[in-house]
């Protein structure tokens, strides 16, 4: 396979000979394409070293060729990576300026950008709307990573690992045709839509009610949890989790690029909301019984083929809320004692629901996190857990103070329900890795494919 290796101008750019020589090794032809400002952070001979081409910045190099429409016609993926804040803005706007945008503007390939930038430029509403453009047109956008960044600031913003990128570009080449070609539209926002839409002749196959989404979940609706509820206590502070939202994201993303359309169903997040998009509906909740009640009303507005219970959800919350802060009484030895109350369990009143023949979706999809204990191993509870909560598929993640919460990366057993027999697959990875492979043994359920 040719790919076209695009080098943004960001100190990641170091990043990117490693993702080449990923892509070299596994015997794919890698062409090299940094734009003018990258080359200030690597030099070109590392390149050309690394992929055996020449390093070429300008469509006034190579003429007699016209390079950058010989390059595009010929390349099967297009990776971008580090994608800088002024590179996705130069791409959304179809700039052609320099080779690495021209190659990109005359290519019919499937385009993966990895952006990398500091916090603020990726929060900015400015970026947040390119993003949105750059998905409008059929690219796929590598949600960045959350930790150190340049200098002691940490954030969302650090580019993925290369072997993270190169697992979605290969994912992306795979799993998607060849980018439309026909002109994409971006209109203004509205309150019943936040992103970019593509005029009638491609916005059919991703908008909610037309026709059939291309894809192993083409034609199917999926809810999906994610975050962690918090509970509050008094306007000041609640009880919450550690959860980041990453793997339910993930999870939604992966869904939506396997044809599906998407309710995301969003509690509290350590990362940036995805930006709304045709095929996927964001609702934001707080509480545990905000996330039932919104679960439950997905599930009765529109038939569901799959709902995905990422979301951490808080089992207790306190008995009574204050309206005031709680003080710290300067005079008193003891603490004050919070009376906690149980919260209901959504998962299992789905399957109770789906039992009683009320709205519900032909697949359940759990997750649990374990600890282990002296009694148990985290296998063990999970096992015990699908069999208690009645799910069709639980997937069990063991966490802890460094594992899998806030992590780019997990480990994790999907148990699959197949009659009275119970498949285990183990995936280790990240959490794309994690939520690509959940949509697979989705997609090959029997109920799912009876639906």
């Amino acid at each position: 396979m040719r790919i076209i290796l695009g080098i943004g101008g960001g100190i990641a750019a170091y990043k990117a000979a490693m993702l080449l020589r990923l892509f070299s090794e596994a015997g794919h032809d890698v062409v090299p394409m940094p734009t003018d400002s990258a080359l200030r952070f690597v030099g070109a001979p590392t390149f050309e070293a690394l992929s055996g081409h020449p390093v070429r910045v300008s469509v006034f190099e190579d003429v007699e060729t016209v390079n950058h429409v010989r390059q595009g016609e010929q390349a099967d993926l297009i990776v971008v990576a580090p994608a800088t804040a002024d590179l996705l803005a130069r791409l959304a706007a179809g700039r052609a300026d320099d080779l690495l945008t021209g190659t990109v503007l005359t290519a019919t390939c499937p385009v993966v950008i990895a952006p990398a930038m500091h916090t603020q430029m990726w929060e900015n509403p400015a970026t947040r709307r390119n993003v949105e453009i750059l998905r409008g047109y059929g690219y796929t956008v590598v949600e960045p990573a959350v930790g150190r960044l340049t200098g002691r600031d940490s954030g969302a913003g650090r580019l993925p690992e290369p072997a993270e990128i190169r697992d979605a570009a290969l994912a992306a080449h795979a799993g998607t045709r060849p980018r439309a070609t026909a002109r994409t539209e971006v209109r203004p926002q509205t309150a019943g839509h936040a992103g970019p839409r593509a005029d009638d002749e491609r916005a059919g196959d991703r908008t909610p009610g037309g026709p059939r989404r291309e894809g192993p979940l083409g034609g199917r609706r999926v809810v999906v949890t994610a975050g962690g509820t918090r509970e509050p206590l008094d306007p000041v502070r609640f009880l919450g989790n550690r959860s980041s939202g990453k793997q339910g994201i993930a999870v939604a993303r992966a869904a939506l690029d396997a044809g599906a359309e998407v309710t995301l169903l969003l509690a509290h997040t350590e990362v940036p909301a995805p930006a709304e998009e045709a095929g996927l509906t964001i609702r934001s909740v707080g509480t545990a019984l905000e996330l039932r009640e919104a679960v439950f009303a997905a599930l009765a507005e529109q038939p569901a083929d799959a709902l995905v219970m990422t979301a951490a959800v808080a089992d207790f919350r306190p008995g009574a809320y204050r309206e005031s802060k709680i003080k710290k009484d300067p005079e008193a030895t003891d603490a004050p004692v919070i009376e906690l109350v149980r919260n209901p369990d959504i998962l299992r009143e789905v399957v109770q629901r789906r039992g009683e023949g009320g709205p519900a979706p032909a697949l359940i999809v759990g997750f649990a996190a374990e600890t282990g204990s002296e009694e148990a191993s985290v296998a063990e509870l999970g096992r015990a857990k699908l069999c208690s909560k009645g799910s069709d598929v639980l997937v069990v993640n063991q966490v802890g103070t460094d594992l899998v919460f806030g992590s780019d990366r997990t480990a994790a057993t999907i148990l699959v329900r197949r009659g009275s027999e119970t498949e285990e697959t183990d995936v280790a990875g990240g959490k794309d890795d994690l939520a690509r492979r959940l949509v697979e043994l989705m997609a090959s359920h029997p109920d799912m494919r009876r639906r």
